[in-house]
């Protein structure tokens, strides 16, 4: 009757927190819908490339040697330790213990010792991460927008990694204490236990029932833990873990340095050009644009909120940033956080059946300084790890102060003027230009 009752207790825990974490993936996909349309299904074979080489291969990461070894240990061992938990799930709903020993034989005993040599391997990467973080205090770590919940955010997943590592690495031991001093056929031995063996004799004073206490106490925090963690990710800068895969997928692969234009606008200058258009005839637009850029979420497109949700809040692209290393207020993981937390904030109030606030994306989070401070340089497209692009936000920011504002700043204002009334971005019309021209020949 104990079995049972423990199975049907694991089968409520798995299937509700699985549930809230489709939930919450449910509503993510949503409130990334919220943005408009962006054709990204061109070139798949190119994209897919793309995405095993940067997310699959972390190609960009290990431009800085010693975190991306780090962060490449931490993704290996989160992706091979978590193989065990298809047979923790199995496990948990049948009332086995070990399942898969008998049919893999050998194979078993290494897969069990390599979960347990990446485990060590993760909680020593998670101390270095947590030493740079809190001790050397790396200054990216460390920029305004790092203060509150993102900072903690940061140590709660370390911590949350150690406690994971930690009770893994106890229930193998007690499992291989009991396999060994124990008479108990439910302990059978199986697997490999290169790491938690030096841990068992921990377990010597106690008794039998004692140790299978702390083995299933040890098990079933575990696997709460991880699920509770899935849940977890709706709130943390940590959903890249899933969105890293989509979010490269779906990134740009003109050149870096191509802005995107409005069609609208472009069919409107092209017209204007043309000398043997009809002077009063007007572009064959299928849909105008209701606006003209961007002032909140809902006028960027579905790839740029996904990117939004994606950041991982590495800082790289704020530390190649020369608006910022000058002092300038801009800091591009900023920008991303900000869009982030207004697209949760329409999410939510959507989740109570509300309309959004009247707090928007320009002003309320994002500055008129931050935006007009970037010098468009893509610097920090080209150091995202996952191929974020926080320069399309600030363009179409930028472009909606323009066309629908006219707010720009008065050097530009100036600058415009000029190429309207001259053709050119000085206060000099054609003559002037072609006589000084002609005196600097002579």
């Amino acid at each position: 009757m104990t079995a049972y009752l423990s199975n049907i207790l694991f089968g409520i825990l798995f299937f509700v927190l699985v549930g809230l974490f489709v939930r919450n993936i449910r509503r993510i996909i949503r409130n990334i819908k919220l943005g408009g349309p962006a054709n990204r299904s061109d070139q798949p074979k190119k994209r897919w490339l793309h995405m095993a080489r940067i997310a699959l291969g972390q190609s960009k990461m290990v431009r800085k040697p010693l975190s991306g070894l780090l962060h490449v240990i931490v993704y290996v061992g989160f992706i091979v330790i978590n193989i065990e938990l298809i047979e923790i799930v199995i496990d948990g709903f049948l009332g086995t213990h070990r399942i898969f020993a008998p049919y893999l034989g050998y194979v078993y005993n290494v897969l069990i010792a390599t979960f347990e040599i990446f485990a060590v391997l993760v909680l020593v990467s998670v101390f270095f991460f947590w030493t740079r973080r809190n001790v050397i205090r790396i200054k990216r770590f460390w920029k305004p927008e790092m203060k509150g919940w993102p900072k903690l955010d940061a140590d709660i997943i370390l911590y949350a990694e150690v406690v994971l590592m930690t009770l893994f690495l106890t229930m193998n031991a007690a499992d291989y204490w009991l396999q060994t001093s124990a008479q108990d056929v439910h302990y059978a031995q199986a697997g490999s236990f290169p790491v938690s063996q030096f841990i068992a004799p921990l377990f010597d004073g106690l008794s039998v029932s004692q140790v299978i206490t702390v083995e299933r106490t040890a098990w079933w925090l575990h696997i709460a833990g991880i699920l509770v963690f899935l849940n977890y990710l709706y709130y943390s800068k940590h959903l890249h873990i899933i969105l890293a895969f989509p979010n490269t997928y779906f990134a740009k692969l003109t050149p870096q340095g191509q802005l995107s234009n409005m069609q609208s606008v472009t069919d409107e200058v092209k017209l204007m050009l043309d000398p043997n258009a009809d002077p009063y005839a007007t572009p064959a637009a299928d849909v105008p644009p209701n606006t003209f850029g961007a002032a909140d979420v809902t006028d960027l497109n579905w790839v740029q909120l996904m990117n939004a949700y994606s950041c991982t809040e590495c800082g790289r692209c704020t530390d190649e940033c020369p608006a910022n290393q000058t002092g300038k207020k801009l800091s591009p993981r900023k920008i991303m956080m900000d869009t982030r937390d207004r697209l949760t904030e329409v999410g939510l109030t959507l989740n109570k059946g509300k309309e959004p606030n009247t707090n928007i994306l320009l002003d309320n989070y994002i500055s008129r300084e931050e935006l007009w401070a970037c010098t468009s340089c893509n610097a920090c497209v080209e150091a995202c790890p996952i191929a974020i692009d926080p320069l399309s936000i600030i363009m179409d920011m930028r472009r909606y102060l323009v066309m629908e504002q006219s707010a720009a700043p008065t050097e530009l204002n100036g600058m415009m003027t000029n190429v309207e009334n001259n053709g050119a971005p000085w206060p000099f019309n054609q003559q002037d230009r072609v006589a000084w021209r002609e005196e600097i020949n002579t």
